[in-house]
Order: structure tokens, then sequence, then C-alpha cells
């Protein structure tokens, strides 16, 4: 069908355009559960490197089942929003699960992540407060922003160089020598930055919000199941899970589609005049379904599994290194981190999306990321590990890449 109006004429020169340059993404659908190897149409059985399911948990058993039981008992959604007729048991039990795994005095879940971090700025902040980002913040951090300075009035926004302390507190001065700031100002960081690997460091940026009478925002995203001795994130990594001399985080946003489950929602938890506070002027839960009931039983089970089986996150580590040595062997470049996030440097976007492309053809399911997810010349391969990879599917990963 010919182009008619203005948007269909660009949109069919930008999707030409990625075409041509060999930046075109194509979805490739699976057949089967989320695993170490799953099943994908047009190409059989593969192994997984790029999925967020880090402790293997999407299928596992009891998670499943209580996702079932739940649907037997609740049905099939909530048909409202929380604060009319949207509020289930499973929700409660799952938010007081989040509060005692974060260390925090409550939580309050969303349908996504996403949702959970769009409500932080526009719903806390108010005119005369600042919020201050890492410059590799995720997207979700940079909308919720955008979001509350517009529909907000009066908040500011400024970015730091990333993980600079330095940087930043010559951003907080500025910011306390600015007449127009006089209300609250809120430093905000990934704990880990999903495409680099690496973590913020949380102690130096609580020393910082504590000098400055500022407020600490952290999305762990990346972090749950992951770091610290019983995978509870960055936080519980670097000294600052329950009482702690370092300090710790105000507020933090999270995903339960990852690590915790990996089906689908998010949370904030932290103090509970935030997340009552949420409830009451949140727009993304006063105007949006509640979380299936379904997905709150089977994230409340997952996290249950986590908290009784910390070896699954032991073995996540050891995976983790083993494939971060043995791809090193191979001749590959990994950044260093202490993640299960494994990338690889390629540069050009039209390289590595090949080069996904290629290991893919060898039965080995690994994404290229260019830009814009990433900045130009920094297109990379994300290897990303669980504790469900065996030796022999780290063994059959780095032979593909030999082959590259």
């Amino acid at each position: 069908m010919p182009a008619r109006h203005a948007f269909d004429r660009r949109t069919d020169d930008i999707l030409q355009s990625l075409e041509a340059g060999g930046q075109y993404k194509h979805l490739r659908t699976l057949q089967s559960p989320m695993g170490p190897k799953v099943k994908m149409d047009g190409f059989g059985e593969v192994l997984c490197f790029c999925s967020n399911n880090y402790l293997g948990l999407a299928n596992h058993p009891e998670v499943v089942e209580a996702g079932i039981q739940a649907l037997r008992d609740y049905g099939a959604g909530t048909a409202s929003v929380r604060f009319i007729c949207g509020t289930f048991e499973p929700h409660l039990k799952l938010e007081q699960t989040i509060a005692k795994y974060m260390g925090t005095e409550s939580s309050y879940t969303f349908v996504s992540c996403w949702n959970a971090t769009e409500t932080v700025f526009p719903t806390f902040c108010e005119a005369g407060d600042v919020i201050i980002s890492d410059e590799l913040n995720h997207a979700c951090i940079i909308d919720s922003m955008r979001l509350a300075v517009q529909i907000k009035k009066g908040v500011s926004k400024t970015v730091y160089k990333h993980s600079d302390l330095d940087n930043l507190e010559q951003r907080l001065i500025e910011c306390q020598d600015n007449d127009e700031i006089t209300g609250q100002a809120w430093v905000v960081t990934d704990g880990v930055f999903s495409m680099e690997g690496d973590i913020a460091d949380l102690p130096g940026l609580r020393a910082l919000c504590d000098k400055y009478d500022a407020k600490l925002v952290v999305d762990d995203s990346h972090g749950h199941g992951v770091l610290g001795e019983t995978g509870r994130g960055t936080h519980e990594h670097l000294g600052m899970f329950g009482e702690s001399d370092i300090g710790h985080v105000d507020i933090f946003t999270g995903t339960l589609g990852k690590a915790l489950g990996g089906g689908a929602g998010g949370f904030i938890a932290g103090p509970k005049r935030a997340t009552e506070l949420t409830i009451q002027r949140g727009r993304p839960t006063l105007f949006s379904n509640a979380l299936p009931v379904t997905v709150a039983a089977s994230a409340n089970k997952a996290i249950e599994i986590l908290m009784a089986e910390p070896r699954r996150v032991q073995k996540l580590r050891d995976n983790t290194a083993m494939a971060r040595q043995k791809i090193t062997d191979a001749g590959f470049e990994v950044i260093e981190s202490p993640t299960a996030i494994c990338p690889i440097i390629v540069g050009d976007t039209a390289k590595a999306i090949a080069m996904s492309k290629r290991l893919l053809e060898l039965g080995v399911f690994v994404i290229g990321f260019g830009y814009p997810v990433v900045p130009e010349g920094t297109a990379r391969l994300r290897i990303q590990m669980s504790a469900a990879h065996e030796p022999e599917h780290i063994d059959a990963l780095v032979d593909a890449l030999k082959k590259l």
C-alpha cells in the first residue's frame, strides 16, 4: 500500500534505512519455557545466554504451581485498579515478602518496573526539587525524570558523569547555590548498569547524599538475586543491608521479571510514607490494573525459594566466573564485573547484530546490542549467565564464539 501520510512515509524510510544498515531487529519466537535451553521457531533447540532468568526460577516447578493455584483460587485477572477492587490477598503477601527481602519498611507492586520507576519522581517531587541522575541510567529512570519536569512545574533535573562522585558533588553544590532549587534533592542511579555490568558506588553516593541532604533512589533490577551473599542486591553486596554504619538506600525500585521468577511486575520498596503516598497519588497505580494475582503468587514463591536456597546465588557466581575465564582464554575481551552480565564490545552495531545472527545459526542465542540502546561505537554482544547453566552449556558457548 502506498504511503499517504507523513507518518507513513517517514516510518517507511526509517525501517528501510535500518534494514539496509544491518540494524533491523527481528523478534525471535520461543516455543518452550525459559531455561538454559529453549526451543525457537525456525532454529529448533538453542542455548539461551541472553535471558534475565539469573537464578533459573522462571520455570521452577514450585513457581509455576504457585501461579496455577492462584489462577484457580482468584481467576485470570484483577479487573480493577488497586484502590477500587483490585487488591487481592496475594498482593499483600508479596509486598510483605519483598519488604523482608529488601530490608525495607514496606513495598508496593506494579505491573512492571517501568511503571514503578515512572511513578517515583512525578509522585514524590514538587516545585523546587531537583533530580540528579547518573548519565548511564536506564531509560525508565530518564523518562520518569522527564515526566516529572513536564507535569510538576518547578522541578528540575541534571546529570552527573557515570559513577563520578566528584562530578556528582559538583552538581550538588551547584544545586545548593541555585536560588530556584529550594526543595528536595534526589540522587538516582542503577544499582547494576545493565549494558556495562558495573555497579554503583552506593556507599559513596550515600555519603554525598548525607552531606548535601539528598535522597538516594536505586533501581536494582539487575542486582536482585545476583549480588550479595544471599542475593538481595547491590546494597547487600556493598554492606548496606539492614543495620549498617555505611547507611541505607532511601527508595528502591525493582523488578519481578528477571531473577525473581522472571514473570512480570515491579515494585517500590522503602519507608511506609513513600508507599502510602504512591497509593494516594501515583498515577500508574490509580489508573492501571493491578499486577495479575497469578504473577504475584509466582513471584512470591520465587523470592521464598531464593531466601531459602542462597546456594543458587553461589552457583550463578561460579558459572559467571567460569564463563568469563573461558571467554577470555578464547581471545575475547570481556568487561570486568561482579554481576552476571558479560559484555563483549565489538564497536559497530551492524557487526554486533551479524555476530549475534551467526551465533544463533550455531545454536547459541546471544543478542547484539547497538545504538540507540547503547551509544554509537560501543555495540556489544551481551552474554548473560544463569544458575541454570551447566559447564557443558558454557563450553558450547565458547566453542561457538571461537567460530566467529
